[in-house]
């Protein structure tokens, strides 16, 4: 079983941090180039940054999204390092319990998600006219697709990775159940997104959202017994939005589709996801891969049998 694959002796907590500090530090690394532009960029304009959304606002969009996404890449390659060289364990197993990674799953919830948005998205388009412009730039628009295509899957994977595996398998090891690592996997990955300038504009009821999309996967990943079908949601998730929209107000700010000029802060843009299409989604989810034992799978306590 999934989250059983991480229970060994020799993988302590205190690896964990260890490991998750290791991964930020690659993080940071990778972060040097953009920083290095912004402070460039900042002594020509003559312009001093407050936040983070003012410092990408200074470079072109393409580059600032490249330059973003490219610290995910550097993240991903010290996950990697952590995993093999420090836990001994292979990539697979913080992917899956299953002998493969099972590209079908992957493609199905990737699929099924960027469905919903495309068919949401055009809904608002014609429901709620002059809420998104048209912002479509050739040129600019196929850099994004290039950039997007390549980088935001490894974006989302390295967090789908980091939360939904390796922490989860963490947290296991420290409390020997299930609930513990689901609930405290979905308040870090949802507090993480506290500087997202989202929250400047909603306020902290979005963080509901975060913190309900990290339950709603760590669910997809126990019930599941792998994160196949998470890496497939998140990818969806963020890609497909950053192509047909974006605003002034997020935290992907991209050469898009269409611009949304409305006020964002609408209660049920926050509860909507959350407690009505996830739940959805988790009984599709359900019934394509017949899933049972959601007691034992979500809340059941670990035997230490995996030594």
């Amino acid at each position: 079983m999934f989250i059983e694959q991480g229970i060994k002796k020799s993988n302590e907590f205190w690896k964990y941090i260890l490991g998750s500090i290791a991964i930020v530090v690659a993080s940071t690394i990778g972060q040097i180039p953009l920083g290095l532009l912004v402070f460039e960029k900042s002594i020509n304009t003559r312009k001093s940054p407050k936040t983070t959304t003012e410092a990408l606002q200074l470079l072109d969009s393409n580059l600032s999204l490249f330059l973003m996404l490219l610290t995910f890449l550097f993240a991903f390659v010290g996950f990697i390092l952590v995993v093999n060289y420090f836990h001994k364990q292979t990539l697979l197993s913080v992917t899956t319990s299953r002998s493969k990674i099972d590209w079908g799953r992957v493609f199905f919830s990737f699929g099924i998600w960027t469905l919903f948005t495309i068919v949401s998205t055009i809904v608002v388009f014609y429901s709620s006219p002059g809420s998104l412009v048209w912002n479509f730039k050739p040129i600019p628009f196929l850099l994004l697709v290039l950039i997007a295509t390549a980088l935001i899957p490894i974006q989302t994977s390295t967090e789908e990775y980091i939360f939904r595996g390796y922490l989860m398998q963490g947290f296991a090891n420290l409390s020997k159940n299930k609930w513990f690592p689901l609930l405290m996997t979905s308040l870090i990955f949802g507090t993480m997104h506290i500087l997202n300038p989202e929250v400047d504009k909603m306020g902290y009821w979005v963080l509901i959202y975060y913190i309900g999309t990290g339950v709603f996967l760590g669910i997809l990943t126990l019930m599941d017994e792998g994160i196949e079908l998470a890496l497939g949601f998140h990818a969806a998730n963020n890609l497909i939005t950053a192509l047909l929209v974006t605003s002034d107000w997020t935290a992907l700010q991209t050469n898009s589709l269409f611009k949304d000029t409305s006020t964002p802060g609408g209660i049920g843009e926050i509860f909507n996801p959350v407690f009505i299409i996830f739940p959805i989604l988790l009984v599709i989810f359900s019934k394509k891969y017949k899933w049972t034992n959601w007691k034992e799978k979500l809340t059941g306590k670990i035997s230490p049998e995996n030594n």
